[in-house]
């Protein structure tokens, strides 16, 4: 994995909790906006709206770089537009992260032994 599908991919994990986050404070607020006389979905619907064009942009950019099939690129959108679905997408690419990192590290010690 070259650094700028490392970054793409971290920056797309780095959006994917906080959109998570706004989407389930946006859920309560319009809520509270039925029940009681506390109104502060503009506000959230604003900050989540900014937070869901980012985790899209990343998202496409990751996919590019990354050259994701159609049906991982599908689900990490998908996870997008679930409430809770950035907490997986976050965990996921962790994940994805970390075991690239290992397989290089496993093929410079590779080459490594092959050139000594």
């Amino acid at each position: 994995m070259d650094i700028k599908t490392a970054t793409a991919l971290r920056r797309l994990r780095l959006v994917s909790a906080p959109e998570a986050v706004s989407f389930l404070v946006l859920l309560v607020c319009s809520v509270l906006k039925r029940t009681t006389d506390f109104n502060a979905v503009p506000v959230m619907g604003a900050v989540h709206g900014v937070l869901f064009i980012l985790y899209v942009i990343f998202w496409a950019d990751a996919w590019n770089r990354a050259k994701w099939d159609k049906k991982t690129g599908a689900l990490y959108f998908v996870l997008s537009v679930l409430p809770t679905g950035g907490f997986f997408a976050e965990r996921k690419l962790r994940r994805e992260v970390e075991s690239a990192l290992i397989a290089a590290r496993a093929r410079k010690e590779k080459e490594g032994v092959v050139n000594a």
